[in-house]
């Protein structure tokens, strides 16, 4: 039938922009179902370790010296039940103790390099698919600009919950907030060339912020936004004006969502930016929610001590060595955590803004126990009582808190704990544990050492601490003697200090300056406490009372060899060791060097009898 005269003739078939159209809204629906299917996937392997580990547990019996002796004489013969240990340990050492680094800024681990490479691969592969045009014309601008932009709208919600410290996708796959939060900042750097593969052909089309429509100036301004949002998330700028980032940060992210979802709002798309601004709101209520309820608790429970604070629980910040701020928070009702994880401080009086929280290792054990059997009056009970963080004066608040302790005078503060967050290292099954500190990183390990020794289930531990300052060894004695003597006779406890000062002072005087502080300690312990405690005459001195009267401790100059270090401690396991380390960026690379070990090949080959071995690193070195 012939169409009425002087009507328009209808179209024969599909055009450009029908296609752009329908594309750019499949692949915006296909990225998340690629999205959420690794995500599925990550969650189906770490359930499925989990339940794995638990099951070895239980059926796991204890080894006598007979058969240890037995396990010994078989090792380095191979054997294929041991295969797929093997196969992930060689997993473990290519994706988490390979890396790359680039500069002295940026240490990227091989599993952190692979999703990087393999989101980029996945957003690329979705935007410039099919962008041939109906005249044959490939990779048309007209096809994937557009779609470019479609793809980067519906990333921010992910990028946004990547970015938050309450998150479901932490809950799903267990990997920690500090980790995703590595994610976060790739994934919004591969966001940032999305938006400017789609914003650059609005100004290659001669398209001006001054001509614009308002909608496309909303665009732009997110766009602008983003690229300083990405000049002040570079490492060097974080780490030379944190507090400058962290406030900067907030107002960008802001402005950028804001612009954005006024800029979709012309094609009815909104809904790909306001789950954001859900997603972050969330967060930000529940670390709110945490934050009253831990201060209100006290009040709750029990009435608090009033001080020239007012109503507040006591919360005290020392000096112990220049530079070291101990600050210790009495623990409230209900706060629990397991060691390894970290909370967000805030101290108003020493905050600019009341937001401004800053994350630190917890550096006590959550232990009610020991807290009940100490004395009120014991040396270090607060490293088994209260909320300890050992903090580095260095800049901005840390430097503020510093030069509050320095005053001596133990002011009360008025101290807002949000947290526990962080995974914790699960020690059950491990046959020995290494704990590795740098400086401050002790943090990490005190709490470790204690709870290890606690439990008493591995048959080995060792404490490396690598110092600076010798005065540190002072304010740790009395924890790390607790530790010594609650260690069970089947544990083999060691605690290894070494003093990386250039100035060398003698060693076996050194010792003696802390000898009346160490011989006053002795009378805290029990008489079963201190049957552990035996003389040792150090290489080149005369024997020492105190902690370094214990055969556990040795104390000596240098670097340590962690090489040969963990070499003889793998030698000597039987089973699965754990390895945690907190410290620079170049103990945490030593480290991973040392464990690079063939889990085929060699005296310590997981296939022919050698431990299989997990690292836990904490350090904040990344990009």
């Amino acid at each position: 039938m012939n169409s009425p005269a002087g009507s328009p003739a209808m179209p024969k078939g599909p055009t450009d922009k029908t296609i752009r159209v329908a594309l750019a809204v499949l692949y915006s629906k296909e990225i998340w179902y690629t999205m959420g299917g690794s995500i599925a996937l990550i969650m189906i392997c770490h359930w499925g370790s989990v339940v794995l580990s638990k099951c070895t547990h239980w059926s796991r019996t204890p080894i006598d010296d007979v058969e240890r002796r037995s396990i010994a004489a078989r090792r380095g013969s191979t054997s294929l039940r041991r295969l797929p240990l093997a196969l992930v340990n060689l997993w473990r050492v290519m994706a988490f103790r390979c890396t790359i680094q680039i500069g002295k800024s940026y240490s990227l681990c091989l599993a952190d390099v692979f999703c990087t490479m393999a989101y980029i691969a996945v957003i690329f592969t979705f935007a410039l698919v099919n962008t041939t045009d109906l005249k044959g014309k490939m990779f048309d601008v007209g096809y994937y600009s557009n779609r470019a932009g479609g793809l980067a709208a519906v990333q921010f919600p992910l990028i946004t919950a990547l970015g938050t410290k309450n998150n479901v996708i932490s809950l799903l796959t267990g990997v920690s907030y500090e980790k995703l939060n590595n994610l976060h900042r790739m994934a919004a750097r591969v966001l940032f060339v999305l938006l400017w593969i789609h914003a650059g052909t609005k100004f290659a089309g001669g398209v001006t912020v001054a001509e614009a429509e308002p909608w496309l100036q909303f665009g732009f301004l997110a766009g602008f936004g983003f690229v300083a949002l990405i000049v002040i998330s570079l490492r060097p700028v974080r780490t030379a004006a944190y507090e400058f980032f962290f406030y900067t940060h907030f107002a960008l992210v802001f402005l950028i969502l804001l612009g954005g979802y006024f800029h979709l709002a012309e094609f009815k798309l909104q809904k790909y930016i306001w789950p954001s601004f859900l997603v972050w709101g969330l967060d930000r209520f529940i670390r709110l929610m945490r934050v009253v309820f831990f201060k209100l608790a006290p009040y709750v429970v029990a009435r608090p001590t009033v001080t020239s604070a007012g109503l507040e629980a006591t919360a005290y910040a020392e000096l112990l060595t220049p530079g070291l701020v101990r600050l210790r928070v009495p623990r409230p009702p209900g706060f629990t955590w397991s060691p390894g994880q970290v909370a967000y401080v805030i101290v108003p009086s020493i905050s600019r803004l009341p937001i401004e929280a800053h994350p630190f290792t917890i550096a006590s054990v959550c232990d009610n126990e020991m807290e009940k059997r100490s004395s009120l009056s014991e040396k270090g009970r607060e490293h088994w009582s209260d909320v300890v963080f050992l903090i580095n004066g260095q800049k901005g608040f840390t430097k503020r808190l510093a030069d509050h302790a320095a005053k001596g005078r133990q002011e009360p503060l008025t101290v807002l704990i949000d947290g526990p967050y962080g995974n914790s290292p699960d020690l059950s099954g491990s046959d020995v544990l290494v704990v590795v500190a740098g400086g401050a990183g002790i943090s990490y390990a005190l709490p470790m050492l204690l709870a290890a020794a606690k439990a008493g289930t591995c048959r080995r531990v060792l404490l490396i601490w690598s110092i600076r300052d010798s005065s540190h060894i002072r304010w740790a004695t009395p924890v790390l003697m607790k530790a010594i003597a609650m260690a069970p006779h089947t544990m083999s406890i060691s605690v290894a200090i070494h003093i990386t000062s250039p100035v060398k002072l003698d060693l076996p005087r050194l010792l003696d300056t802390f000898d009346s502080d160490a011989r006053s300690l002795h009378s805290q312990f029990s008489r079963s406490e201190e049957s552990v405690f035996t003389e040792k005459k150090l290489e080149g001195g005369p024997s020492v009372s105190g902690l370094f009267d214990l055969h556990a401790v040795q104390i000596s100059y240098g670097r340590p060899n962690f090489d040969s270090i963990l070499y003889d401690e793998m030698l000597n396991a039987d089973g699965h060791m754990t390895v945690g380390v907190c410290g620079s960026q170049a103990v945490a690379r030593a480290v991973r060097s040392a464990l690079r070990v063939n889990p085929f090949a060699g005296g310590n080959s997981v296939i022919k009898g050698g431990p299989s071995v997990t690292l836990h690193v904490e350090s904040f070195g990344y990009a």
